[in-house]
């Protein structure tokens, strides 16, 4: 009887445990139903099932970013992350099942006369053999099945974050890329530059031995000059500083790596379909994460509410036992023990009162903290799809702005070498020039990388392994 009323109470433990956690319910979302800036509308393909193969064209770039997505330490550490997270998971999940015992005894103990009820002394024996049940919670109000949901949902949180982390490097490891080349092509221009204004200043020193012109006229060349050589020496500093910071993020050297593309011919899709904001919430895993924590939160609140409720626990054991090691098994030498316990909360100085106070505010923070990673992945897209037209519009601007600098340095030179006009009108050209060029390069490296931050805020970055990817026809910058 003993026995099959304790088998009873352990299943109804296990199955019948009611939660006292609050019915989750999404918060509403705080941004506004569409962006500020209505994007037109594309046919191409949405950012999260284009894979950063189809993404980036540049065979260089491809091989940086699979070697980061393998040698990159922060990923490493999101991965263990993850495996502490499902370990945590399984100690919490194994709380309820009961946790089952074997174990064997044996003892001997000399009793003197005084101490005896016969007043006679004697050794005493005793063996043991059987299976035992440790102190099982019956989660009758939820507590750890409250505490099992927590555990869960911060597992899931931790694998949200890692994706986060995987879509972060890719697009890290693109920008540091793009930043590189850029100082490349920027101190190609600087050097040219030099070698300009190096055959100037040549010329300008042989008209001033001969008289036909001052020492300031050559002194500006001059400063011309050094101005140019700053300009190279500074650039050479800061593309070897983006190559230690690429190299940081790849999490090692790569040798025979493909040529690297201009900027002007990385093939990055532009024409993404922004979507709705109310699909950041599904494509976005910063914010699936937070949702997770705030899951988490929710479910902490009803262990903390079970804590005023009665705990009943079972301590159990079956098995045989004898005065003798051979007479372990022989008939009659049976034995069990039964031992519920019922434990209820009268008063704990409001212990158990703070401990729900304080799931309280962990849920709000976690609500808030919710809210601000969705208005952050709004404000993200938003600005990205402000700025992918503007940036077009800039570029062609910078590129004519180019052209007509060309035009006007040479028309200086022609004039200057006719003494119509002075060497002043030729170094202003010069200099207007050299920052044309500068500006048209970073006004590309601009733009790229809001191609990226677009493709990376609306959750796209993964391999074309892990997207169900249909066949891309958008546009390219080129």
């Amino acid at each position: 009887m003993i026995k099959r009323l304790s088998l009873a109470m352990i299943a109804a433990g296990i199955v019948s445990g009611c939660s006292l956690a609050p019915t989750y319910q999404r918060p509403d979302a705080p941004i506004s139903g569409v962006y500020p800036v209505q994007p037109t509308k594309s046919s191409g393909t949405p950012a999260v099932q284009i894979g950063w193969e189809q993404f980036f064209q540049d065979a260089r770039l491809k091989a940086l970013i699979a070697t980061a997505l393998e040698n990159n330490r922060d990923l490493r550490i999101a991965a263990y992350r993850i495996e502490e997270a499902r370990s945590l998971y399984n100690i919490q999940s194994a709380d309820r099942l009961p946790n089952l015992n074997a174990g064997a005894s044996g003892s001997r103990a000399r009793t003197p006369a005084d101490l005896s009820t016969t007043s006679i002394s004697g050794v005493s024996s005793r063996y043991d053999v059987g299976i035992s049940l440790a102190s099982f919670e019956l989660d009758f109000f939820g507590r750890v099945r409250s505490l099992n949901d927590a555990a869960l949902a911060s597992y899931l949180a931790t694998e949200e974050a890692q994706r986060s982390v995987h879509i972060s490097l890719v697009s890290e490891v693109a920008k540091a890329y793009l930043n590189e080349c850029a100082f490349a092509e920027q101190l190609a221009l600087a050097k040219k530059s030099l070698d300009a204004r190096a055959s100037s200043y040549r010329l300008a020193q042989k008209r001033f031995e001969v008289g036909a012109t001052s020492a300031l006229d050559l002194r500006q060349f001059e400063t011309l000059l050094q101005s140019a050589r700053v300009s190279v020496v500074t650039l050479a500093r800061q593309r070897a500083q983006a190559g230690n910071a690429l190299a940081l993020l790849t999490g090692k050297s790569i040798e025979n790596l493909p040529a690297a593309q201009a900027l002007s011919d990385q093939g990055i899709l532009m024409d993404i379909p922004a979507g709705l904001p109310s699909d950041l919430l599904e494509n976005r895993p910063d914010i699936r994460q937070f949702e997770h924590r705030l899951k988490a939160a929710n479910a902490n609140i009803g262990a903390a509410r079970a804590a005023f409720f009665p705990r009943i626990s079972l301590t159990a054991s079956r098995g045989t036992a004898s005065r003798t090691l051979s007479g372990l098994f022989n008939a009659g030498s049976g034995a069990w023990s039964f031992a519920p316990q019922l434990v209820l909360p009268i008063f704990d100085a409001g212990r158990n009162l703070g401990n729900l106070d304080l799931t309280d505010a962990r849920k709000n923070i976690a609500v808030a903290e919710y809210e601000k990673t969705i208005q952050s992945a709004f404000r993200e897209v938003a600005d990205a799809l402000v700025a992918r037209d503007l940036l077009n519009e800039q570029v062609d601007a910078q590129a004519a702005f180019l052209v007509a600098e060309q035009e006007r340095l040479k028309l200086s030179e022609a004039r200057y070498e006719n003494g119509i006009s002075s060497s002043l009108d030729v170094l202003d050209a010069q200099r207007e020039l050299f920052a044309a060029e500068q500006s048209l390069v970073q006004a590309r490296l601009l733009r790229l990388t809001n191609g990226i931050d677009l493709y990376r805020s609306l959750g796209g970055g993964w391999s074309a392994e892990s997207v169900s990817a249909k066949p891309v026809a958008s546009k390219v910058v080129s």
